[in-house]
């Protein structure tokens, strides 16, 4: 037996795979995130599996329910849109069968996060998926402070009603780099803006629909601190009790020095402190 998570359109209904199609007609019951949209789907392919809901409310009891059903029967799992377990309560499912040992198969489909990458015109090679934005501002700066420095195109989604003041956040923190804002992927409403962010705060005044952004990485020249400075933030960090390993953690993410290097400055002062 065996859980499949199985990727189903994002938008136009067209998108679902052979495969995917295969597996929701064969197997026992399908785990929906969003039942009334699964049914739509399944309705337009004439596939009458069976469906249980399965959500971010869903509690341990159901989990498990559907983890004890793994050990007989087939399974597909499915999120509202896209690819199970990416933003997607699905991983407590995952999770689940497999600490039990159930196999878990993936039948790949759409994705809004590469379907948007692979059209925004920005490198694609590397980048850092952020998933939904936080929604208080608070938590939302902390994180677009923290990936300030991040040289990889930065990927997000938030919704309509956030959008503008995440846009707003995203200038202030980052600057006014290029982005990417694909609105409603596959629909019939589609849109795909290309432009800086100042250019799409004064675009989406009345924001419809999912949003998909991809923003462009730190173009800026990295300037690493001086070794001294370095040295004396790690002596700062052993009076503040810090163990070593935390304090070179600490520092490797606020300085992107390597932690060899990092670790032969700590070396210096650990000496230095005995």
């Amino acid at each position: 037996m065996a859980l499949y998570v199985v990727g189903t359109p994002i938008g136009n209904l067209e998108d679902i795979t052979l495969r995917a199609l295969r597996v929701l007609r064969e197997v026992a019951l399908i785990a929906a995130e969003d039942t009334r949209k699964t049914r739509r789907l399944l309705h337009a392919y004439s596939i009458k599996t069976a469906l249980t809901s399965f959500h971010e409310f869903t509690g341990e009891e159901k989990v498990q329910k559907l983890a004890s059903i793994l050990q007989e029967k087939d399974v597909a799992l499915v999120s509202e849109a896209g690819t199970p377990g990416i933003s997607d309560p699905g991983y407590a499912l995952i999770a689940a069968a497999v600490e039990r040992g159930v196999p878990v198969v993936p039948v790949p489909g759409p994705s809004a996060v590469t379907a948007a990458l692979s059209v925004a015109g920005l490198p694609a090679d590397q980048f850092l998926f952020l998933g939904f934005l936080p929604r208080r501002v608070l938590e939302r700066g902390k994180l677009l402070r923290a990936v300030a420095g991040e040289r990889r195109t930065l990927v997000a989604f938030e919704a309509p009603h956030r959008l503008q003041e995440s846009l707003a956040d995203l200038l202030a923190v980052l600057g006014n780099r290029p982005v990417a804002v694909c609105r409603e992927l596959t629909k019939v409403h589609e849109e795909i803006w290309r432009g800086r962010i100042g250019e799409a705060l004064q675009h989406f005044t009345s924001p419809l629909g999912e949003f998909t952004l991809v923003i462009a990485g730190n173009q800026e020249p990295v300037t690493l601190p001086q070794n001294t400075e370095i040295r004396d933030r790690l002596t700062k960090y052993v009076y503040e009790g810090l163990s070593g390993k935390e304090a070179m953690r600490r520092l490797a993410k606020e300085t992107g020095l390597p932690r060899r290097e990092i670790y032969r400055l700590w070396l210096e002062v650990a000496d230095e402190q005995s």
